[in-house]
Formats: structure tokens, C-alpha cells, sequence
């Protein structure tokens, strides 16, 4: 299934999103660090029609454009202004890693926005000591390569066992000199995407009352898998897990 690309300019910075269509329930599902709205395809097919959902390219991924500045504040205030665009609020709102603490704290601080939250493979506290390897470092990772194949060896040659997370991310570009397939992000700019996300959320967790989802998946990569609270508590004043 693969939607409808729209854009919607957001600020200063143009954000790129797919809207798989129906007339249920609007969906807005915010992916995690290195991902993209097209992620949720699948979702949006098992869902649908009963489930509108759309999904941005948050800045600095997918599509969207790069921006200056990866902070807390950029993304949670990108969330607040693409719900509003979109004219259907409150929304169910669906983050993954990264985009669960910018939905969290979305519900935290525009609950007219948001009507219930679905909160996956994150959790309140994003730091050390309590998280041993908060940040994955991919300084220097390589940005190209001849084939496809190539660049997702060199990826895992770089640091991961498994490059096909990040592989969502690589496109074809048939007329550049050198290396026919690159990355949509930059992994410069991911550093600092991950580093928004560092420190204790406590507050935004338990601050909203609509009710909420709290998941946790197996085995595909999450940068934020390594997020675990050790706590039960869940966002929300009625909540499941």
C-alpha cells in the first residue's frame, strides 16, 4: 500500500507525508530515528479502512527537509503544527523510538490534539546510568555506494549485524557520478536527532490523561529498544500495556 505523497510546509522547512486515505479513524503515525513515513504501509493496509493512517517524513528523514537544528522542542512543535494542518484534531497519534517521547509529549502539552496515544519501544527515561548505550554511534557511517547490496555491507560493516532498518531509508540515484545509491539521512544529523531524545521525560509520561497503548516489540532493531524504564507506569490516566 503506498499512499498519497503530500507535502505541508511546517515553520521555515517543507515536510513530506503519505496519506494512505479512508474515512476512518485519522491515524498519525511518527517514526523513530533513521526511519520514514513508509514504514507504516503495512500497517495502513491492515488497518485499513477502518483506520485513516499518515505518516510524516519527520525533518532531517525520508523526504522532508534537513534542517539546523534536531532539538525537542523542533520536533514536538513539527507534531503540533502537522496535526493542526491536517484539520481532524484530536487525533490518535502512534510513535515508534524517537517519535514515541515527540508523541508522548505531544499528548503532554496539546491534549486538544490528541485523543489517544500508541506509544512503541520507548519509554520515560532516555540517558545514562539507567540506559548503558543511549545513542548509537554512526559518525562516519558511509553515505554511498555502487549497488545496493554494497552499501548495506558497508553498513553493517560499520557497527550493526542487521542493516535493513536503515536499508528503508536508501534510494537509487541513477545519474550521479559516484555511488548509484545513497541515504536519505545524514548520519551526522542522526547523531544529534539522537541526542534530542536523551534525558528523563517522567513528567511528559504521566502528564496527559487520554488513554493510551504501551507497546514493546521482538526482534528488528530500535535505537530506542535499550529505553526500558523498569517501571510500570504507563502515560495516561487509562492506559494498557
Amino acid at each position: 500500500m503506498s499512499g498519497r505523497r503530500l507535502s505541508v510546509r511546517v515553520g521555515g522547512h517543507v515536510v513530506k507525508y503519505l496519506d494512505f486515505g479512508g474515512e476512518g479513524t485519522p491515524l498519525v503515525a511518527l517514526h523513530g530515528t533513521f526511519g520514514r513515513g513508509s514504514i507504516f504501509a503495512q500497517l495502513a493496509e491492515d488497518l485499513g479502512p477502518r483506520v485513516r493512517v499518515i505518516a510524516p517524513d519527520q525533518r532531517g528523514h525520508g523526504l522532508s527537509d534537513h534542517t539546523g537544528s534536531y532539538t525537542r522542542e523542533d520536533f514536538i512543535e513539527d507534531a503540533v503544527r502537522f496535526v493542526e494542518h491536517l484539520g481532524r484534531a484530536p487525533v490518535v497519534v502512534l510513535g515508534h523510538s524517537l517519535g514515541g517521547i515527540t508523541a508522548y509529549q505531544l499528548a503532554a502539552r496539546r491534549p486538544d490534539l490528541v485523543e489517544a496515544l500508541i506509544v512503541e519501544d520507548v519509554g520515560p527515561v532516555m540517558r545514562r546510568p539507567e540506559i548503558a548505550e543511549p545513542v548509537l554511534d554512526v559518525r562516519g557511517w558511509p553515505m554511498r555506494a555502487p549497488t545496493r547490496d554494497r552499501l548495506a555491507r558497508a553498513i553493517e560493516r560499520a557497527g550493526v549485524a542487521d542493516s535493513s532498518y536503515f536499508m528503508r531509508s536508501a534510494v537509487a540515484e541513477p545519474e550521479a557520478a559516484e555511488g548509484h545509491w545513497r541515504m536519505l539521512f545524514d548520519w551526522d544529523e542522526m547523531m544529534a536527532v539522537q541526542e534530542s531524545g536523551l534525558g528523563d521525560w517522567w513528567a511528559d509520561w504521566l502528564a496527559s490523561d487520554c488513554p493510551a497503548l504501551v507497546l514493546r516489540g521482538g526482534e528488528e532493531f530500535s535505537p530506542a529498544r535499550r529505553a526500558g524504564s523498569g517501571d510500570d507506569r504507563a502515560p495516561a490516566g487509562q492506559s494498557a500495556r
